[in-house]
């Protein structure tokens, strides 16, 4: 082989092997949850077809704070729990009727 074709060959596989080092230290300092990192504030979800599409592993963000916006790992967030219901609370609010 030439050393032309050595010098493209070498220059190709490192510069892929850097981008995906790179795109690994990324995901890595990202935090784990959905707040910003400016300012810990919670952040929504912002569609952005295009970089859903090129990075599906990422979340675009935006916080309505600080108005930073980015992207942040997808996060498994518990279900929040459901406020009772009205007739649980005035059910719990009677006075307890006397045993028969």
């Amino acid at each position: 082989m030439s050393t032309a074709l050595w010098f493209i060959l070498f220059f190709t596989v490192f510069s892929v092997v850097r981008l995906g080092l790179a795109t690994l230290f990324f995901w890595a300092v990202l935090p784990d949850d959905d707040h910003c990192p400016n300012c810990d504030a919670p952040t929504i979800r912002v569609q952005s077809r295009g970089w859903n599409l090129v990075m599906p592993w990422f979340r675009t963000s935006y916080c309505m704070e600080c108005r930073w916006e980015g992207m942040l790992r997808h996060t498994k967030a518990p279900i929040p729990p459901v406020p009772p219901t009205r007739t649980a609370v005035t059910a719990s609010r009677r006075a307890p009727t006397a045993p028969r």
